[in-house]
């Protein structure tokens, strides 16, 4: 029973910030002179009114979904991968190159470069994990400064030596990927692909990971308690490296799926520009890491996104009513981080420095 109530509060935590999050918007909503129901009807009409609307919204979702669960497991472990981006960003060159220039037919391609996204990512995620266990670099830092090394250097490739120059537009993009490559869309005339179902299915398969397996322990137990953790044989950086290329990895995927499913080639700025990396940060974060929880979180701030715009079209209301909600979900994050901290440093002052 009391699992049950865990779960419960688990998954009901981004559900709760939401609402905290309409309760600002509202009043933001009055400020302007805007009708509250009416806003919030248009919105919801944007983001779940019909079946088309709810397939962008879980389109959108997807990549949020895949990153969200990357780092929920870098910090269920004590790491803090704050590079999701760059990490993105190389997964999904590595999946649009591979797409473009390996040859065999369209299933092999498309596997090659969903492998090869991951495998980039993780590697790169991997890179921040080796300099900490080696040099003890702040993980924190290290992340977000891969960050701008990652996406100057894609950026550079696909301006200079692989710009697609066969059309008109001189965009920074590479040439388009071979059809037989893409991945299949799930309904006729929708926007929603496959990487959907990577996204789902991966939600599940980290969840009962992380709750049955004994690396998913060991995970847990030195993202918990790392010095119990270390007298327990676990080795912090072994198991460092590996949650850290598994991180890596679901945002390389995200990346990987974006282009194969969505873009169908590598442009610079598509991926970053949505803030699809700091979507899914923010949805760990309200999720408190849980799997499940994340992917229920990325949903709400992907239908927070799609059910803006609807908002924007068809009232006065602006869009930055949107992000009014989701800065509020960040000042909800803080302070319940903050709140668990305080915590913590009461109980260690109280109780001694027990393991």
């Amino acid at each position: 029973m009391d699992k049950l109530v865990q779960y419960g509060r688990s998954l009901l935590q981004p559900l709760l910030a939401v609402i905290v999050g309409l309760a600002a918007g509202a009043i933001a909503i009055a400020i302007v002179g805007g009708s509250v129901i009416e806003t919030y009807a248009e919105m919801w009409k944007g983001a779940f009114g019909s079946f088309y609307f709810f397939t962008n919204t879980l389109s959108r979702a997807t990549p949020i979904i895949l990153i969200g669960l990357g780092v929920a497991l870098a910090f269920r472990a004590g790491f803090f991968n704050m590079g999701s981006e760059g990490q993105m960003v190389l997964g999904a060159l590595s999946a649009a190159l591979t797409a473009i220039y390996l040859p065999g037919p369209g299933w092999f391609k498309l596997t090659a470069a969903i492998i090869a996204g991951i495998i980039s990512g993780g590697i790169w995620s991997a890179l921040a994990g080796w300099l900490d266990a080696r040099f003890r670099m702040n993980l924190l830092i290290t992340t977000l400064l891969l960050n701008y090394i990652a996406t100057l250097f894609a950026g550079y490739l696909v301006s200079y030596p692989l710009m697609d120059r066969t059309g008109s537009a001189a965009m920074a993009q590479t040439v388009m990927i071979d059809q037989a490559a893409w991945l299949p869309k799930l309904f006729k005339g929708m926007s929603l692909h496959g990487g959907f179902i990577f996204a789902a299915v991966g939600a599940v398969l980290l969840f009962l990971f992380m709750r049955y397996t004994v690396k998913g322990y060991e995970i847990r137990m030195l993202g918990g308690n790392p010095l119990f953790a270390g007298y327990g044989g676990v080795q912090r950086g072994k198991l460092m490296m590996l949650s850290m290329f598994v991180s890596g990895g679901f945002a390389g995927l995200a990346g990987s799926v974006e282009v194969l499913g969505t873009q169908y080639r590598y442009l610079d700025g598509a991926l970053t520009t949505p803030g699809y990396a700091w979507s899914g940060i923010m949805a760990t974060l309200l999720a408190g890491s849980h799997p499940l929880g994340t992917a229920i979180a990325a949903v709400l701030l992907a239908a927070l996104q799609t059910g803006g715009m609807g908002m924007e079209r068809n009232t006065d209301v602006p869009l930055e009513v949107s992000s009014i909600i989701q800065a509020v979900l960040i000042l909800f994050v803080s302070a319940k981080l903050t709140y668990s901290f305080i915590k913590r440093k009461k109980a260690r002052s109280s109780d001694g420095a027990a393991i």
